[in-house]
């Protein structure tokens, strides 16, 4: 059991240092024959849910960046879209107060009792964002 939890808590800290990582950028080439064009306008970006990133890097991860016990992983449609579907109010319920189905398993809260009803509304936000 140490063995798996020290597995684990090795894979979510390598999830998590790779989260804050940004690609290199490179500087742009000009050409002094061509002007400059301008760059379009670039779409309103969704407001960031920093709460729920917060949320989501210390506690959810631990199962979800896995796929623990049948946790679904951000991003991957086909395992959330059907619990998408359910509705968000269910969505919070499970998370919130727990939920043992055919799928897995969810601790109340993640495990993490301290976090408060919005917390772990938050990090199930930033989960279905990345899900959809």
């Amino acid at each position: 059991m140490k063995i798996a939890s020290l597995v684990i808590a090795s894979i979510s800290l390598a999830v998590l240092a790779a989260c804050g990582q940004k690609a290199a950028e490179t500087p742009a080439t000009e050409s002094a024959s061509t002007p400059p064009v301008a760059a379009a306008p670039a779409a309103a970006a969704p407001a960031e849910n920093k709460v729920g990133k917060t949320v989501f890097g210390n506690t959810c991860s631990m199962c979800h960046a896995a796929g623990v016990a049948g946790a679904p992983k951000p991003g991957d449609k086909a395992d959330w879209g059907p619990r998408i579907a359910q509705g968000m109010d269910t969505l919070y319920k499970h998370a919130m107060e727990g939920f043992n189905g055919a799928k897995g398993q969810m601790p109340a809260r993640g495990g993490a009792p301290a976090l408060t009803d919005d917390e772990v509304k938050a990090g199930v936000n930033y989960m279905v964002d990345q899900s959809r």
